[in-house]
This record gives C-alpha cells, structure tokens and sequence, in this order.
C-alpha cells in the first residue's frame, strides 16, 4: 500500500518502524500520571526531610566541640595608690568606666557603687551639698552611702576592695554590700 495524501493519526501509530509511531509511544511513555507524580513528590520531600535532619545534627554535633563562653570585662579594676585619694574626697574617675566612687574618709578608703538602689539609675556627687543624688526620682544619699531621702529603699552598695602586693587599691565590683556594720568590717572598707 502507498499512501497518496495525508495519513491520520491512526494510521501513524499503526505503521510499525515509523519514526513518528517512535517519537509518540515515548511521549506516551514519558507522560506522568497523577499516582506516579505523588509518588516521586512524596519520595523528594522525604530525602529532602533526611537531609535537612542530616544537616541538623551535624551543626548540633560540630556546636558541641565550641564551648558557649560569655567573654566579659573582669569586675575588678586597678584604682592607683592610696597617695593618690585626697582625704575627705569623693574621686569621680572611675564613675563612667567602672560605675564606682573612691571615697576616702576619716575611718580609711571604700568604694561606693554608683547605682541607685531604686531602680537603678546612675546617681551624681554633689560636692556643695556632700550627697549623692539620684536624677530619676530624687533619692540622696549621703558620704556613707545612707538614704538621706527618697524612695530607694536601702542604702548604696559598697564595693569589695584591697591592697594588691604592689601597694595598689584593686576595686572588685562583683562583691558588693549595704548593710550598716557588714559594710565597714572585712573587705568593704581599707583601713589605712
């Protein structure tokens, strides 16, 4: 049989070795049915899912060798030689550093922390008046650290200090305490 004019598709599909019959077998071939298309999208999200939990735990597992450490500034600081406090002084050079006044009285020297113990606002040194007073919401304290008035509720912290071995004042900042009598005995005060 010759074909004299054009075939349908029936008569494509039908004529073995041609190669249009071959091009649409493989189109019909490579046609996804809607079970198959679920089947390979449940496939991909599953390895998608081990992967991500692969990942997951070798991040966990490589953050177990690098310890969390918090890097902060030391609490304790050098002030300089007791020469260097004025008697009857309230030095303010370590206020905006360290949050600490040097006061040398007649009993020795301490250090009184320079935060309010209301909320903890940064009170000021009024030399006139001889009080620190909170801007916040008004509380005086006096040379001692006292409320004097107020709403603070207790005293200034003093702050831990001592002689280092080259006759230096080292101001530790992490022990502090504000009880009249517990303040003036053991490291809160240095008898000169």
């Amino acid at each position: 049989m010759v074909p004299t004019g054009p075939r349908t598709l029936a008569e494509t599909i039908e004529t073995p070795g041609s190669t249009e019959a071959a091009s649409l077998d493989r189109a019909a071939n490579d046609r996804v049915g809607r079970r198959d298309f679920l089947h390979r999208g449940a496939r991909a999200v599953g390895w998608c899912g081990l992967g991500a939990m692969l990942v997951g735990g070798g991040a966990a597992t490589a953050g177990f060798f690098f310890p969390r450490v918090l890097y902060e500034p030391p609490t304790w600081f050098v002030a300089g030689k007791p020469e260097s406090f004025s008697p009857g002084e309230v030095n303010e050079r370590f206020v905006a550093s360290q949050r600490v006044w040097i006061v040398r009285a007649r009993a020795g020297i301490y250090a009184v922390q320079a935060r309010c113990t209301h909320l903890g606002c940064s009170p000021s040194w009024f030399t006139e008046e001889q009080l620190f007073k909170c801007p916040c919401h008004g509380s005086n304290f006096n040379l001692a650290g006292d409320v004097v008035a107020g709403p603070a509720p207790q005293p200034l912290f003093r702050v831990s200090l001592k002689l280092d071995d080259e006759g230096q004042i080292v101001v530790d900042r992490a022990l502090a305490e504000n009880r009249p009598g517990a303040r003036e005995a053991g490291g809160f005060l240095l008898r000169l």
